[in-house]
């Protein structure tokens, strides 16, 4: 984006590209840890299940957050999923399916989990005065934001707090000269369940501690005041690493172009967030038709 508003260049495609699935579970869940703090989590071995579960467990120590609440976020995004064709998983679960799924790091279960994937996913850049010549409905960019934090949980501030998150979001949030009641959707990075739980709390559309109770309420459903992972999220849609951040993004642009079928929602601006590591880094972008 900012290679093309700069002008050094005219158009350029963002792609990503991931496939996991040709080696073993042990392989692909050694390369995803090396995202984390490879010196002391992971030669400790930590895994990012396990670093999750770190940040469930003390969520749920100091704020008013139930198992069922958090088993909601992954029904939610199942059921997203369910509506949208390339979703690696388009089957509807239950709480009771959550909570009855193998225990991978506790409180985290199997279900709490974005799965290993194979992906693609590619957005073509242009200057808005050229945009119409490659499309009817373009869509803008409307605020590129990127903070950093350490890369391990013990450096941290607060582990259920992520504040590369905070600094991104209010720094698209500035640039873009929007407030959170503009945005129409917004797609995170529910790597885990728990990691839905802090981006909306930390991107601030609401309080802290408050999210579990606004899914179980319907609130980031389809229908709700925020709809949150439209597309089924990285739970029900996949987490091909090096494609879930632009994949997020073509989600935002179908919705801003009415072409998202049965999941669509009644959008004009739509927001996505991206993280790497455990909050090493993340990304956020405001887009709008």
């Amino acid at each position: 984006m900012i290679a093309v508003a700069s002008g050094m260049e005219d158009i350029v495609v963002a792609a990503g590209v991931e496939k996991m699935t040709d080696v073993g579970t042990g392989a692909s869940v050694d390369m995803l840890a090396s995202a984390a703090d490879r010196e002391w989590e992971g030669f400790a071995g930590a895994t990012f299940p396990g670093l999750y579960a770190m940040i469930a467990n003390d969520y749920m120590h100091r704020y008013p957050l139930t198992r069922e609440q958090l088993a909601q976020v992954a029904v939610k995004n199942h059921e997203n999923g369910a509506k949208n064709p390339i979703a690696q998983f388009r089957n509807r679960i239950t709480v009771d399916t959550v909570l009855n799924s193998s225990l991978v790091a506790d409180p985290l279960r199997l279900f709490d989990c974005s799965p290993i994937t194979d992906g693609a996913a590619a957005v073509v850049v242009v200057p808005l005065e050229r945009a119409h010549e490659f499309t009817d409905s373009p869509v803008r960019v409307l605020a590129s934001a990127q903070a950093s934090d350490t890369i391990a949980l013990h450096d941290r501030r607060d582990i259920s707090t992520l504040d590369a998150t905070v600094a991104a979001g209010k720094r698209a949030f500035a640039q873009a000269g929007l407030g959170h009641k503009d945005i129409d959707l917004v797609e995170v990075h529910d790597c885990f369940t728990i990691a839905e739980i802090c981006a909306i709390e930390d991107l601030g559309f609401c309080k802290k501690g408050e999210a579990g109770r606004l899914t179980a309420d319907g609130a980031t459903a389809l229908g709700g005041e925020i709809p949150v992972n439209t597309s089924g999220g990285l739970k029900a849609c996949g987490h091909p690493v090096g494609a879930t951040g632009i994949k997020q993004i073509c989600e935002v642009v179908t919705q801003l172009r009415g072409d998202a079928g049965a999941r669509q929602v009644d959008a004009e601006i739509g927001m996505t967030h991206n993280v790497g590591g455990t909050g090493a880094t993340v990304v956020v972008h405001i887009l709008g038709a």
